[in-house]
């Protein structure tokens, strides 16, 4: 985490067929909207990035919807990341001319790791992130193995292992997935989020758990992250950006604020 600059508070559009959808550890989904409103209201409230994931692309071998990402990309003007079925600097290039900012690369990455390589070559490290899902095992020495095809498929790698491999190979940025936190709005998962963040020198964004905008604090203060990534807590209505900003901005966490 890079002490002073201001934490960033992503919203997470996981999209299905087309429509956003959210489960729990990464099952049980559920619809709650289209991603083009979704991603005109989030931006309207404040957010300060979006990230949009096809979380189907991967395990169904496909490329992503790049007819959304367009639409989605029309109606921001804050960064947009996109993620699912990327598996070539071909499909990097066709995601940011559709206007995304950043691409994350996860399965194929795992699969293939030199993709990192050629994307931060073609395109540069910041358009490239690592999108990372990874679910507690104590046989691995971080205590926590790699997912991948949308946490179906449990890999060989140790997550501390791929992390510091991956920002070696050139990814900019970690989008750190815990999987067991994930959609159960109990909080991120503390350990594995500063163990990261302590261990490489790029940002490292939390995601997966979040539930209370106290849960967002946690994550910046004791997990050291340098974003957070929210979904149910804002997709159900539950809380707004704004008024995450508002509670982070109390407890001394610099955010950025609306005009600023």
């Amino acid at each position: 985490m890079t002490s002073g600059l201001a934490r960033r508070v992503i919203v997470c559009l996981d999209v299905r067929d087309g429509r956003t959808t959210k489960g729990v550890r990464f099952r049980e989904n559920a619809d709650v909207g289209d991603p083009v409103e979704m991603a005109r209201f989030y931006y309207s409230e404040g957010a300060d990035e979006l990230v949009f994931y096809d979380i189907t692309a991967s395990p169904e071998r496909r490329g992503i919807f790049i007819e959304t990402v367009e639409k989605v990309a029309e109606v921001l003007f804050v960064p947009f990341s996109v993620g699912g079925g990327i598996g070539s600097t071909e499909d990097m290039r066709r995601v940011l001319l559709a206007g995304a900012e950043k691409v994350s690369v996860n399965s194929a990455a795992v699969r293939r790791p030199a993709l990192i390589e050629e994307g931060a070559g073609r395109f540069g490290s910041q358009c490239v992130v690592l999108g990372m899902d990874a679910a507690r095992d104590a046989s691995l020495p971080s205590g926590y193995r790699v997912f991948i095809d949308g946490g179906r498929t449990p890999t060989p790698l140790d997550a501390l292992q791929w992390a510091q491999r991956a920002e070696a190979l050139g990814a900019g940025e970690i989008v750190l997935n815990a999987i067991d936190a994930d959609g159960t709005r109990e909080g991120y998962e503390l350990p594995l989020t500063r163990l990261v963040s302590e261990s490489v020198g790029i940002p490292v964004v939390a995601s997966g758990g979040a539930g209370a905008p106290e849960h967002l604090a946690r994550v910046f203060e004791e997990g050291r992250a340098d974003a957070a990534l929210v979904a149910s807590l804002v997709h159900f209505g539950t809380y707004r950006v704004g008024q995450i900003k508002r509670f982070l901005a109390g407890r001394g966490i610099p955010v950025r604020q609306e005009g600023t």
